[in-house]
């Protein structure tokens, strides 16, 4: 990690964004010792739940024995394997069977999804969380993730499109909670134009978030851009200065 890159962003995030929340990062490794390893799952436990803790300031690590859910074993990269009847538990269900969680109006719409969704294999056996102000010289960060309300999130994506051409610097997959923060943001930093990506619309995993956040990912390669861009953006104008004074007092109401 370029600390003296994690130490301008922090600086320039308390200067623009008012005391916000600072993100997340996270990384693939083989090695552990950097973080907590979580204990394994005896039950259902889902990984965005876990991230409240990160966002805390707790560094965590995870292998696919840790990982209480099998939606997120998938997402994260730790297996390839589907459970089964996915496609009714993900629409109508099976009377008597298995209850459907209806986010798709059918099986068959189902599968056609399923036959286009990217492949992603885990790169290590660990994934590391650790928040932006906790990470260290040998850590490597592949993706950053904000915990945002929509005034930090008005200036993240703006930023993002700063020095964009096309209108789709932002995307959102119809994803789970953890797709939307691991899988896609990951696989976008291959891309020879990363994009970020707009997520937590996961109806399951939004009882693990306030009722005003969504998530903003966003790979490395493409937030090392936007750190450089802040001093010469939007960001110093009476405009932003307005928004940002009422990030300010929204922190402090709460």
């Amino acid at each position: 990690m370029d600390m003296k890159m994690k130490e301008e962003f922090i600086a320039l995030w308390k200067k623009y964004f008012n005391g916000a929340e600072l993100p997340i990062a996270f990384y693939y490794t083989h090695k552990v010792g950097c973080a907590k390893v979580m204990e394994p799952s005896s039950g259902h436990r889902c990984v965005i739940c876990d991230l409240s803790g990160v966002r805390k300031g707790e560094s965590l690590c995870f292998d696919a024995d840790s990982v209480g859910c099998g939606g997120g074993k998938r997402y994260l990269g730790f297996t390839q394997e589907i459970m089964p009847d996915f496609e009714y538990f993900l629409s109508c269900g099976i009377p008597g069977k298995l209850e459907g969680e209806r986010y798709k109006k059918s099986p068959e719409l189902v599968r056609e999804v399923m036959r286009k969704l990217p492949e992603f294999r885990a790169p290590g056996k660990f994934i590391v969380f650790k928040r932006w102000d906790k990470l260290e010289e040998p850590d490597n960060p592949e993706v950053i993730v904000f915990f945002a309300q929509p005034d930090v999130l008005s200036g993240i994506f703006t930023l993002a499109n700063f020095d964009e051409v096309d209108p789709d610097g932002v995307f959102t997959p119809f994803a789970a909670g953890c797709g939307s923060i691991v899988q896609y943001p990951y696989l976008e930093k291959e891309s020879d134009r990363p994009r970020c990506v707009l997520g937590m619309f996961d109806v399951s995993a939004r009882p693990c978030v306030s009722e005003n956040v969504l998530t903003f990912s966003v790979p490395m390669n493409k937030f090392a851009r936007m750190i450089g861009n802040m001093e010469e953006s939007f960001l110093i104008t009476p405009s932003w200065g307005k928004v940002n004074k009422r990030i300010g007092k929204a922190l402090k109401e709460k």
